[in-house]
């Protein structure tokens, strides 16, 4: 749940149907890696782990089991298991539900950017929720933005750090779909990201930072990843603190081709496979049947122009760079 300088904040959850129940199960421990896991990056925050503890890691009493181990001794991480996805910006593993937060003005958002984001999270795997906010200082941009990712077949949400509004309707969702799931906000920073997470779950108390007027950007109060678990249950959901990135950046943006961005705008799909041509790129050739569907409304220009660009720079991209 959180790495800082060696030391793991692991989260013991019970054990499996058919084995003997252990000591410490439901308890947040400290732990230390083992072997080759001691080195800096070899454990994510997000990483599903084997720990092993002995007797010096606890004591028993009458109100129950005390962990005594807050330097991590007796408590290590043995094992990793395999992860679905990998972060480098911020480091962390695993990651289902990426909401991607935008602010209708100020800073203003940029759609390309947008539509990065979703790229890549659509080629892991990660379902994208998409989260305005700032609306009341342009409300048409808000409504013409939310109404280019629904019809692409995104959820949208619109929040109102101020006021509240739109934090109850978000929080049911989150609350709704989030069961054994780990879910990260991204977005350009000044967007309200912390905020955002404090108006959701108050009891969290994450650090936010102001914002820089001159600049329009905010100042990065994360220093570090930490998942926040939602509830007490074992399967319940996390949400990951995260340091204010612009981007999240899954290894490199550039580690799929330029073959593979299409699948990645779901919008797309409908449209694949009717193009006059077998190896069209549907950024200019006639007979295109994306392009058709841009020229008839039915596909936003907006998005299409994001592909168009970031199919330019795979495009670019050598075999010795990936």
């Amino acid at each position: 749940m959180k790495s800082i300088g060696g030391l793991f904040t692991v989260r013991l959850f019970p054990t499996l149907a058919g084995c003997n129940p252990q000591p410490l199960d439901g308890v947040t421990v400290f732990a230390r890696g083992r072997g080759g896991l001691r080195r800096q990056g070899e454990l994510l925050v997000g990483d599903r782990v084997w720990v092993n503890y002995d007797d010096s890691a606890f004591t028993r009493s009458d109100t129950g089991i005390c962990v005594t181990a807050a330097d991590g001794s007796g408590i290590v991480v043995k094992e990793i298991f395999e992860r679905r996805c990998t972060l480098i910006r911020p480091p962390m593993a695993n990651l289902d539900v990426l909401f991607v937060t935008a602010a209708a003005a100020s800073p203003n958002p940029v759609p390309e950017t947008l539509d990065k984001l979703l790229c890549i999270a659509e080629f892991n795997g990660i379902e994208p929720v998409i989260v305005i906010t700032k609306r009341d200082l342009a409300p048409d941009l808000a409504e013409r933005m939310a109404s280019v990712y629904r019809r692409a077949g995104f959820p949208v949400f619109f929040v109102d750090n101020l006021t509240g509004d739109g934090v109850e309707e978000l929080r049911a969702f989150i609350e709704k779909s989030m069961k054994g799931r780990i879910a990260a906000f991204s977005g350009a920073s000044g967007v309200g990201k912390s905020t955002l997470l404090n108006n959701i779950f108050p009891d969290l108390g994450l650090e936010t930072g102001d914002i820089s007027h001159r600049i329009e950007r905010g100042k990065n109060t994360t220093r570090y990843v930490e998942l926040y678990p939602l509830d007490n249950t074992p399967n319940c959901g996390y949400l990951a603190d995260t340091p204010g990135f612009t981007m999240l950046d899954f290894e490199r943006f550039d580690f799929f081709g330029k073959e593979d961005l299409v699948s990645t705008f779901r919008e797309f799909q409908d449209y694949i496979g009717f193009c006059r041509y077998k190896k069209c790129t549907h950024t200019k050739e006639e007979g295109c049947a994306i392009l058709q569907a841009v020229k008839d409304g039915e596909i936003s220009k907006t998005r299409h122009r994001s592909y168009v660009s970031l199919f330019s720079i795979l495009k670019d991209k050598h075999d010795w760079d990936k």
